[in-house]
């Protein structure tokens, strides 16, 4: 079985292969196929591959192509990871916001639109060459806005499901505070790609939310910079995004304060880059924790899994609303547990959402909207819409200023600005 990975000299595929390697009974892959247009990096990340699973004893063979055609051709799935732009557009997305007052960040606000722009007629690309190469396969993306990508992908007309570590990182770190294995832990999480709420944590069934926030809610809190007292008064564990809103201003203020996450990125990157030259390393280094995407590796096994072996399991994607959330449109991309079999992702019921949940919610829906038309047909305007409708924008004069400043900013990846 050949798995094809779009984006495949990524300092994070090496995170995938431990999986690969790992989880060889869940996912028994034969070739390994990684498709970048940086020849020198896919170098160093394919050979570090090929020495991983070769030192873990997995026969999977590691193909390097440069071709989307040739690397995806006769795959199982596809899985995209890529970066438009590479770091040095995501030092944009998350400074430029800040010159407004905004929050600088590179999957919501302003940079998640700067990002969308750019990746979605890419990943279109790419999708059309599977479709032409590999029409039964499925693609799974990994790319951010996850949540835009994936709708673009569904709206064409392709086999796509989104992916996103937020919910098996929460996963994995209630069960640990539990002590238990996290088989055994399944949580009621519900919202888009990076704006969701755990409403309950359930242990065999049984919802111990309570009682996580009892024993660990200060850690919990802590770790997602929000107070204790609001993770206490709304019962409920939001993601790590959901600080950009509910403490806007106190994160703009530290961002103008220190260097960006992108920069901390781009110096992993590069030391990453030389790890993986040194032909001693054969296992995965633990400085790629720090890289971001935790857990990406089995949720992405556990996922392509279940489509090809069709397990009806239940897993966390990004998935069509199709009536789960009665407040959206049926073609809206929402991420809830869903079951997985050879038919795709079907999602799972969910109990009515709250009002200050399902508002911000439907508003951020709205934006993905607006967002999507932008990335798909351009327009001055159309940016000025869609930054006018996010909440961490939403000012007349803020969106045009910003506007100007995206398109002027990402010019090069945007032919429609030319002339």
């Amino acid at each position: 079985m050949r798995l094809a990975v779009v984006g495949g000299g990524s300092t994070y595929t090496p995170e995938l292969v431990d999986g690969i390697a790992r989880l060889r009974d869940e996912l028994p892959v034969t070739e390994l196929a990684l498709i970048d247009p940086d020849a020198g990096r896919l170098e160093l990340v394919t050979e570090v591959s090929r020495r991983m699973l070769a030192h873990a004893g997995h026969p999977a063979r590691v193909l390097a192509t440069s071709s989307v055609a040739e690397g995806v051709a006769g795959a199982a799935a596809v899985l995209i990871q890529l970066r438009v732009g590479g770091q040095a557009a995501r030092e944009v997305d998350e400074t430029l916001p800040l010159r407004c007052g905004c929050v600088g960040q590179e999957t919501t606000g302003a940079g998640g639109l700067a990002k969308a722009l750019r990746t979605v007629p890419v990943v279109l690309e790419i999708a059309s060459t599977v479709r032409e190469v590999a029409p039964e396969a499925w693609i799974v993306d990994f790319t951010n806005p996850v949540g835009i990508v994936t709708r673009a992908l569904l709206d064409a007309g392709h086999r796509a499901i989104g992916l996103c570590n937020v919910a098996i990182g929460f996963q994995r770190r209630f069960a640990a505070a539990l002590g238990v294995d996290p088989a055994r832990v399944s949580l009621g999480h519900v919202g888009l790609n990076h704006l969701t709420w755990e409403r309950a944590v359930h242990l065999d069934g049984e919802d111990v939310l309570p009682t996580l926030l009892r024993e660990h809610g200060e850690e919990i809190a802590g770790s997602l910079g929000l107070r204790p007292q609001l993770l206490r008064r709304l019962g409920t564990i939001p993601s790590y995004y959901l600080r950009y809103f509910y403490a806007h201003d106190a994160v703009v203020r530290e961002q103008r304060s220190k260097p960006s996450r992108a920069a901390e990125v781009a110096a992993m990157e590069a030391r990453l880059l030389e790890l993986y030259a040194d032909p001693g390393v054969v296992t995965k280094p633990e400085l790629l924790a720090q890289r971001g995407g935790a857990f990406y590796s089995e949720a992405a096994v556990a996922l392509v899994a279940s489509l090809l072996g069709d397990r009806g399991d239940t897993q966390v994607v990004n998935v069509r609303n199709a009536g789960t959330l009665p407040f959206l449109g049926d073609e809206a991309v929402i991420e809830v547990p869903a079951a997985i079999t050879a038919a795709g992702a079907a999602p799972l019921p969910v109990p009515p959402v709250e009002p200050l949940y399902a508002g911000l919610i439907a508003h951020v829906s709205a934006y993905e909207t607006l967002a999507l038309e932008a990335a798909l047909h351009g327009g001055a305007d159309r940016v000025r819409d869609a930054l006018l409708a996010h909440p961490l924008v939403g000012q007349d004069e803020t969106a045009e200023e910003l506007a100007g400043l995206l398109l002027e900013a990402n010019r090069a990846h945007l032919p429609w600005t030319v002339g």
